[in-house]
């Protein structure tokens, strides 16, 4: 497949022409030098498809029930096929510019004629119809969507200079060159160290560690220290933080009600998952459909409450069966964004109106969800005070004995046994194509089926979830490992090779570096689906390890860092911060696993929030005591109809459904809560009082307090802006003890014997560092 990207953004910065990124084209406002950007060869699913998607494909794609004229022009034979209104005629004629009569619509200015329509408020630029006309005049040829392709190694591209480390630089650079465009310098130690462990473990790298990178540094000190973080019991963590947005989990129902649910084990099991690394084919399968592999462990069932960490309600008086298929197209859906990375949901009530996925596609992939006998919670009263059986059957039952052997990664604490929600094929049913997605408007039977355009169901394949799990993982499948090695990219770079994570689909962007994004997934494949390989082989690239320093040649010719001649620099998600900011304060609780805690919540949210009258458990927010304030946040409660507050601010979701994106906002809401959260202030406090306890005296609180929290030592500049601060809030607190008392009294955590003025004024000193928007960002 011969892929291409234009080159008009640097044309475009050179020769100061007015550009806007349009579906993986440039869209020139100054049509004097459109023609300079035109390729030499014009790609189908690069250069024209994202044109035909965008203006096209809602009255001439794949949705038949809004196609017009009988003209489908997602599909070669359609569009090379005589006119179905209009016999003699041919939309397109390969070579043939006079006769293909799509483009002369394209050119027209009759309001009767011309494509698009005038009412649909669409129109292509010119520089879009010389595509089309140079796409024609090389015999229009086709080619399936690309990500439907399976991947394949090519060869590394050649390049003129020798800069880099593994065969992604080789890649990178390859484009870069292609830009006139150069790499940044490799970071410095500090910041490589900071970066690797904030990727790997969510959490700030531990002194020791820092001490270890700045001894004289090669690439077998990289390799060493992003094997040591690897191997920490944080790593786990880190990775499941990122698959419950997935994996949309949730301590709670969600829907009106939204009572608690015990799902908490199948977390545990996720941490226990990412540590042991299993490869992401078991990874999958396991939660697909462990409960169907031949004679399946209490782990294996156990991970499949993947499929059950959808809403469930509750409620009495609604009809089960309209929920029961809302929890099956749920699973459906998750399977699309979150594994496939399509938009499968589209294809509910009408064949999807831009990708080859058909209404009876959908349902066919419904059918291998179909088959559990599962209805919303009814709790008696007896279970309603037992918050360990809080599942809504199918369930296994887990109990403090097995907690001590084969289940051993279950942080069970005091309970002796827990119900789990799981997957349990044992309601046989026949699936439907609903009318318009509708659970009461059954029309055509179908059976388990997976949409051809994508990859045919190999006919040795059970047709049940296991078979799909196998379907899936199959090593010549174009979507599973693109999909995962592309969201790994954006973990660590901001974004992916693809910068729509959840949608490799027609409206979908086009990746920037094709040839890497396949590399990396039939690499990824060819050892064995290793997750931990495919990180340590991305950190090791001298593209992972540059500054991310924006040089003035690149904020001109590539700002949004679409080529990677730096490293991304972008904020935390909430969850990092807050963890971020109790690791440096001394603070943070590192036990793994066990029941949801609820750490400190502004007072009345969850009462405000409740349907009314008495809801159960989540009725009231009680909050924790102890070292259950300063767990991970990972392990906060996550309750639908009201997440974590503090989490919600940056942009965390309601894990209501699947995501895989989050969005970054930047809003004043934010700067309040590093200003003034509760949890805040007392890591800044404790921070302080442990300094000034170790060392009444000491001469270097501010040096030490920044270097704890940013992991470095501060600039001259910066050393004396935070010391003339310290010290003016250090006079200001002598004058008033009051205000120092009451000011480092904030939180829970024990108070120790020390200077009240001294602590209050290192306190107001950490809690700037902490405000920082380099604390707050990973760069």
């Amino acid at each position: 497949m011969n892929y291409k990207i234009t080159t008009a953004l640097v044309l475009a910065a050179i020769i100061g022409g007015l550009y806007a990124y349009k579906g993986g084209l440039f869209e020139f406002e100054n049509e004097e030098y459109t023609s300079l950007s035109l390729p030499e060869t014009v790609d189908y699913n690069f250069h024209i498809k994202p044109i035909l998607s965008d203006n096209c494909y809602t009255c001439h794609g794949p949705d038949a029930n809004k196609r017009k004229a009988g003209l489908r022009l997602d599909v070669q034979e359609s569009t090379l096929s005589e006119l179905p209104e209009s016999p003699g005629h041919f939309a397109i004629v390969p070579k043939n510019l006079r006769e293909s009569k799509v483009y002369q619509a394209i050119l027209s200015e009759d309001p009767t004629t011309q494509m698009p329509p005038a009412d649909s408020k669409l129109s292509l630029s010119a520089y879009e119809k010389k595509l089309i006309k140079k796409w024609i005049e090389q015999g229009a040829p086709f080619e399936k969507h690309w990500a439907y392709i399976p991947p394949e190694k090519t060869s590394l591209p050649q390049t003129k200079s020798t800069w880099g480390n593994n065969e992604i630089d080789a890649f990178v650079l390859k484009k870069l060159e292609e830009h006139n465009l150069v790499p940044s310098d490799r970071a410095s130690n500090e910041t490589l160290i900071r970066r690797i462990s904030l990727d790997l473990t969510g959490l700030p790298p531990a002194p020791e560690s820092v001490a270890q990178l700045l001894a004289p540094a090669s690439q077998d000190t990289i390799a060493h220290i992003i094997d040591t973080f690897l191997a920490s019991p944080a790593y786990g963590e880190r990775m499941t933080q990122s698959w419950l947005d997935v994996a949309r989990y949730a301590d709670s129902h969600g829907y009106q009600d939204d009572s608690y649910r015990t799902m908490w084990p199948w977390r545990d099991w996720v941490i226990h998952a990412f540590n042991e690394n299993l490869p992401y084919d078991i990874f999958l399968t396991w939660q697909l459909a462990g409960d169907l592999l031949p004679n399946p462990t209490k782990e294996q069932i156990l991970a499949t409450g993947f499929n059950r960490n959808h809403p469930i309600t509750q409620e009495g008086g609604v009809i089960q069966e309209e929920y029961r298929v809302n929890y099956v197209l749920d699973r459906t859906n998750t399977l699309g964004k979150g594994i496939l990375g399509l938009t499968l949901e589209c294809a509910r009530c009408h064949d999807h109106k831009y990708d080859a996925i058909s209404q009876k596609d959908y349902f066919e992939m419904f059918a291998f969800f179909n088959q559990v006998d599962e209805k919303g919670l009814q709790m008696d009263a007896v279970q309603a005070k037992n918050q360990a059986f809080f599942a809504d059957p199918p369930f296994i039952q887990i109990s403090a004995a097995e907690t001590n052997g084969v289940l051993s990664f279950i942080n069970m604490k005091d309970t002796p046994k827990i119900n789990v929600m799981v997957m349990n094929d044992s309601a046989p049913k026949t699936t439907y194509i609903l009318n318009r997605g509708e659970y009461d408007q059954p029309t055509d039977s179908v059976l388990p089926n997976t949409p051809k355009s994508i990859f045919a169901f190999p006919d040795n394949l059970p047709k049940n979830r296991l078979g799909l799990a196998e379907w899936l993982t199959d090593q010549k499948h174009p979507l599973t490992a693109r999909v995962f090695v592309n969201r790994i990219w954006a973990m660590l770079f901001g974004k992916g090779l693809v910068e729509t994570v959840e949608d490799f689909g027609v409206q979908g962007s086009l990746p920037t570096h094709p040839e890497l994004l396949d590399w990396l997934a039939v690499d990824f494949m060819e050892h064995g689906w290793d997750i931990k390989y495919l990180l340590k082989k991305i950190m090791l690239s001298a593209t992972y390890q540059q500054k991310s320093e924006l040089r003035p040649d690149l904020k001109l010719s590539d700002p949004e860092n679409i080529w990677w001649a730096r490293a991304p620099r972008f904020r935390m998600s909430g969850e990092m911060i807050r963890d971020y900011i109790l690791a440096t304060s001394g603070l943070l609780n590192q036990e793994i696993g066990g029941p949801s805690v609820k750490p400190y919540q502004p007072p009345g949210l969850w009462e405000e929030t409740n349907a009314g009258g008495n809801r159960g458990v989540l009725t009231n927010y009680i909050q924790d005591e102890g070292a259950d304030l300063y767990r991970r946040s990972l392990y906060t409660f996550w309750k639908r109809t009201l997440p974590p507050p503090n989490m919600t601010i940056f942009d965390a979701p309601t894990r209501d459904f699947s995501e895989v994106r989050r969005q970054k906002t930047n809003t004043p809401l934010q700067a309040l809560v590093l200003q003034n959260d509760v949890q805040i202030l007392e890591a800044a406090r404790v921070l302080a009082q442990n300094l000034v306890y170790e060392d009444p005296n000491g001469k270097e609180y501010v040096t030490d307090v920044f270097r704890r929290i940013l992991v470095r030592s501060p600039k001259a500049q910066e050393l004396a802006a935070l010391t003339n601060y310290y010290q003016d809030a250090l006079k200001g607190y002598r004058e008033r003890q009051a205000e120092a008392e009451k000011l480092i009294a904030a939180g829970e955590y024990p108070r120790l014997e020390t200077d009240a003025a001294k602590t209050a004024a290192l306190m107001l000193t950490a809690q700037v560092i902490y405000n920082l928007d380099e604390t707050i960002t990973k760069e």
